[in-house]
């Protein structure tokens, strides 16, 4: 029997995985009942961006340079809503969708997700703000103690996104309540008055001898989420039921949830009047729920957390970063200026944040990595369902991340900035995927087009000028030595 006309739309080559069937966009949720996903991504960006990279910056140059974090947390916001365009079409991630044009992008992006993120950098930060308070540990050994913890948590959830979800939510609540404080108590007006300074200097890159291009690369990566987090967000809104993402099984732990071994290859909505006009309601409040759970959230904290430390350690020549100690610096600085609570809340908040961090981490790295070897490698195999894969990798995650540590690398912030460029790499590789995709994955109607066209060849330029300037410099350095 023929396709009717609408379904003949052949999205990709489908030689690499079984093509995709049709079905109905199911009703759009109204938007209070989607809310999630983009506070997870948030939760995940609100910690070593906008704790420790973006601050530990603004104490060196000051807040001229607050520009290129509004710009990165904008481009991201444009980057995530293409990612999650192709997954609402059709309930397959981005990543399988890149793979149905080349196979081998399967394995490359569960490198590109594992070894940057294997460097535990965020909960090694996290125990070193604990130390703070306790006035020190063994960092290396309580980390490992945590991410065993965090493993355990993540692999025993009944639904892990549920578990990932509350997490995140509560780390979000958290961080206002602090940044409320904060903005009431602590910032001086001289610092509030200096602000526009990010303004005045928008494309102005400070000095190299006081940022390297490594930790600017870092902050511009990590000004929201960054690397293949922001894919994961394809992954977070399937498991909420965004679009199509309904019709696809979500991960349950082994141990305590129903398991179900099926692939998770997508489903392509219908193309009739009635399918596209439910599509753009989702679309439409699917962004409202990025522009306000993410963009919003970022900047707010971002430029907070900032602010603050300008108005608290700017120019006091706080020379180690790698022991974290202008946060050591901050807290009792907000001890005198504040009150001691707040200085202690400003340690208590860093170290839980951070540590949820690392959490996310965990998920979204497993997540992404169990979707690919399920979806495109282990289709057929009765026995590895999404959901095994997906506790191998975590505990593999935490095996390998406590190697290392025990090894004795356990630098949080050289962690985090080893973490940030390789992910700044992966980025520009994904933003010319996602025009790859969303241009010939989906139908005419469904297709990136216009200023968000535009975003994602701006966002290819972006990342790769900066990954291009990190490794030229990096080659210099070796041609040096």
């Amino acid at each position: 029997m023929p396709q009717p006309a609408e379904e003949s739309f052949a999205p990709t080559p489908n030689g690499h995985l079984p093509p995709m069937p049709y079905r109905d966009m199911p009703e759009p949720l109204p938007l209070r009942k989607i809310l999630g996903p983009s506070v997870i991504l948030a939760g995940l960006g609100v910690g070593s961006g906008e704790y420790v990279i973006w601050p530990y910056i603004t104490s060196i140059v000051g807040l001229g340079f607050l520009w290129a974090a509004v710009l990165g947390i904008t481009i991201q916001y444009f980057l995530n809503m293409e990612i999650e365009r192709y997954t609402l079409a059709t309930g397959e991630t981005a990543i399988v969708g890149f793979v149905r044009f080349w196979k081998p992008w399967g394995i490359l992006f569960c490198l590109f997700t594992v070894l940057p993120n294997m460097w535990p950098g965020w909960a090694t930060s996290g125990i070193a703000v604990l130390t703070f308070l306790t006035g020190g540990g063994n960092v290396a050994y309580i980390t490992v103690g945590t991410m065993i913890v965090l493993g355990i948590a993540l692999t025993t959830s009944p639904v892990v996104y549920r578990t990932m979800e509350k997490a995140q939510f509560f780390k979000v609540g958290l961080t206002l309540v602090f940044l409320a404080v904060a903005i009431v108590a602590a910032i001086s007006p001289s610092a509030w008055a200096d602000l526009p300074r990010a303004v005045v200097e928008f494309g102005q890159l400070p000095d190299r001898g006081l940022v390297s291009v490594a930790l600017m690369l870092s902050a511009l990566v990590f000004a929201g989420a960054g690397g293949c987090n922001n894919l994961a967000q394809s992954n977070w809104i399937r498991d909420k039921g965004f679009g199509m993402g309904v019709y696809i099984p979500k991960i349950v732990s082994p141990i305590t949830g129903e398991e179900t071994a099926a692939p998770a290859t997508g489903v392509m909505m219908r193309q009739d009047p009635a399918n596209l006009a439910r599509f753009w309601v989702w679309w439409k409040r699917a962004n409202a729920e990025q522009l306000v759970s993410f963009w919003l959230v970022c900047v707010f904290s971002i430029v907070v957390f900032s602010t603050l430390a300008y108005s608290t350690v700017f120019g006091r020549q706080i020379s180690s970063q790698a022991n974290l100690s202008f946060i050591l610096a901050e807290g009792r600085v907000l001890k005198e200026v504040v009150a001691p609570w707040f200085g202690t809340f400003f340690w208590v908040f860093g170290a839980l944040s951070l540590v949820l961090v690392g959490m996310g981490v965990l998920d979204y790295v497993s997540r992404i990595v169990a979707d690919i070897v399920k979806t495109v490698y282990l289709p057929k195999s009765p026995r590895w369902s999404e959901s095994r894969v997906y506790f191998v990798v975590v505990w593999g995650m935490v095996a390998a991340g406590s190697g290392i540590l025990l090894s004795g690398f356990d630098q949080p912030l050289l962690l985090l900035v080893l973490a940030a460029c390789l992910n700044g790499i992966v980025m520009f590789v994904y933003s010319i995927l996602l025009i790859q995709l969303n241009r010939r994955g989906l139908p005419p109607a469904l297709r990136v087009r216009g200023l968000r066209l535009g975003m994602l060849f701006f966002a290819t330029l972006f990342y790769g000028v900066f990954a291009g300037w990190l490794v030229i410099e990096q080659v210099q350095v070796y041609l040096r030595s």
